[in-house]
């Protein structure tokens, strides 16, 4: 992933936990059970994860905080971070199943006659 070379800062690992990323698919598998560790080739066949972006993703997240090792395996780690994310996670899924194909979602253009508030007009 490209990154603004001039803040890029090779200490602090950009941890995106966007929905499809790989970064999410393993935090996701591994919150599923929290206290069981898997190995790379565990997750990688659990999650579709390609085998080669299994580790370096897996170190991102170790850096973060988010995951914990002990070789081979990998598992969640046990703070509040990993209790955040899951809110995060499951936050994001309601929010969407809740609300994805409402009035506005289905009505293009709804908000072009609306005023403009920095008009100085009114």
């Amino acid at each position: 992933m490209p990154v603004d070379f001039e803040t890029h800062e090779p200490g602090n690992p950009r941890v995106d936990l966007s929905e499809g990323t790989n970064t999410r698919k393993l935090m996701e598998c591994l919150l599923q059970s929290p206290g069981v560790g898997y190995t790379p080739a565990e997750l990688a066949e659990e999650t579709g994860v390609p085998r080669g972006s299994i580790g370096p993703t897996l170190n991102r997240l170790e850096a973060a905080g988010l995951v914990r090792h002990k070789e081979p395996y990998w598992a969640a780690a046990e703070d509040g971070r990993i209790a955040a994310a899951t809110a995060s996670f499951l936050g994001v899924e309601t929010t969407a199943s809740t609300y994805s194909g409402d009035w506005y979602a289905e009505n293009d253009g709804w908000d072009e006659e609306l005023p403009d508030l920095n008009d100085e007009d009114q």
